[in-house]
């Protein structure tokens, strides 16, 4: 039987995946087999997760995927292990508009799949205070239970000594706390960490995590809070999204890097194949593939290498005359006429589409979004509701003249009008696609 904790936080930014690494490559160390995943629409931390414990991570998303998908996807990244630590997004209480269970919110996997929370505090600022918040967030939903705690930036002994004693009467076991150290923060861009792929060091990063974890946390007092997990896997697999193709030419490099493990795991499940290429080394899709998938990424940081990769786009363009293209946000840039980095420079395309798009002019456009698809795609066919995610600070400076793609509204039910386009068998959006929308 696999045991199970997530991994939860009053915000953002209180040291979760900081903790979730440290605490993986830890308890791997230990000879524990341990398996990971992210709560939310995260598509950065799962390879970290995957680099610290060795064994892929999945997304589990409760505003994006049917209870049916997350029961489907828990079972496969509890399969084999010892213990499942799931990493919340945000704070634990957080999520957009949507009935009971389906928010997004982490709190809706406690609930209903009965897994206890680690609860993750910041405690820099304050100290007894703590006590109080810890408080607040074990009693705000009886459904919802808080088996442990574990601070963060503490920084001092005497910080410590008067957080322990004020959490020690409410009954919640403290697994220790890690001291503020500027060593343990990974470093960070625009969108969320520098790419797991993108350290060089990171095996000794991670190596350092566990050290510290060691040092000044109780696993064993962990591996005891956390319970059997107990949940039955649907009779049948479920499929989050149609696969593209048969054998798929996947971009895969620094700057095509945001996809969705569960998705990769489902497609492979159903028998097609991912086929990498990467746009930067200047290499076109394969030619014995018969999809091409682009994506999101950072084309904004290599924009110059992708605008000079001549054979990548002519063999783009080779490619889209008999077989479909699509990309996601980052790939969907790449798709267009041009890109404007942030330094104002103005860099070539694939072409493929008409629209244009400009990192001078940074806007930013978050969260949950559900899409009705206006056209054929590789992914789901017209009239199709499909639900995810919008991460990006690209603005399109000229819309172009292509048919778009889907309508969107977002996770509040607002519309948000149309989005994308699509030029003969080229497709794209800003859109990041999780599920089909299903009950």
């Amino acid at each position: 039987m696999t045991r199970a904790i997530i991994l939860g936080a009053p915000r953002s930014g209180s040291g979760k995946t900081t903790l979730t690494l440290g605490i993986l490559r830890a308890l791997r160390r230990r000879g524990v087999v341990v398996r990971a995943a992210k709560s939310g629409p995260d598509y950065i931390d799962p390879a970290f997760h995957e680099a610290a414990c060795g064994a892929p991570s999945l997304n589990l998303d409760s505003w994006a995927m049917a209870p049916s998908l997350i029961d489907d996807l828990v079972c496969q990244a509890a399969a084999g292990s010892d213990m499942l630590l799931i990493e919340s997004a945000m704070g634990l209480f957080d999520g957009a508009d949507g009935p009971a269970g389906r928010t997004g919110a982490s709190a809706d996997l406690a609930a209903r799949l009965n897994i206890p929370v680690l609860l993750a505090m910041d405690v820099s600022g304050h100290s007894q205070s703590a006590a109080a918040v810890l408080h607040g967030f074990a009693t705000l939903n009886p459904a919802v239970r808080v088996t442990a705690t574990v601070a963060n930036r503490v920084a001092s002994d005497r910080h410590l000594r008067g957080l322990t004693r004020a959490i020690e009467p409410l009954g919640i076991p403290f697994i220790g706390a890690l001291h503020r150290d500027t060593s343990l923060i990974l470093p960070e861009r625009h969108l969320g960490l520098v790419q797991a792929g993108e350290h060089a060091d990171l095996d000794e990063r991670l190596n350092h995590l566990a050290d510290a974890v060691e040092a000044q946390l109780d696993l064993d007092l962990l591996l005891r809070c956390a319970e059997d997990i107990d949940i039955a896997a649907p009779a049948t697999p479920i499929q989050p999204l149609t696969p593209p193709g048969q054998r798929i030419a996947l971009a895969s490099d620094v700057a095509f890097s945001f996809v969705y493990p569960h998705l990769m795991q489902s497609w492979r499940r159903a028998g097609a194949e991912m086929v990498p290429f990467s746009p930067l080394a200047d290499e076109p899709p394969p030619g014995s593939c018969d999809s091409c998938w682009l994506p999101g990424g950072y084309p904004e940081l290599h924009a110059g290498a992708l605008g000079a990769a001549e054979t990548f786009r002519n063999g783009l363009a080779q490619f889209a005359e008999t077989r479909p293209v699509h990309g996601e946000c980052g790939g969907y840039v790449a798709l267009g006429k041009t890109l404007t980095d942030a330094d104002g420079k103005e860099h070539r395309m694939a072409g493929l589409l008409s629209h244009a798009t400009s990192f001078a002019k940074r806007k930013l456009n978050l969260g949950y979004r559900r899409a009705e698809l206006l056209t054929d795609t590789p992914i789901a066919a017209r009239d199709t509701a499909l639900r995810g995610h919008e991460y990006h600070y690209a603005v399109v400076v000229d819309p172009g003249d292509d048919d778009p793609v889907a309508r969107l509204t977002d996770g509040w039910g607002t519309d948000l009008g149309p989005s994308g386009g699509k030029r003969g068998n080229v497709s794209g959006t800003f859109f990041h696609a999780i599920a089909a929308d299903r009950d």
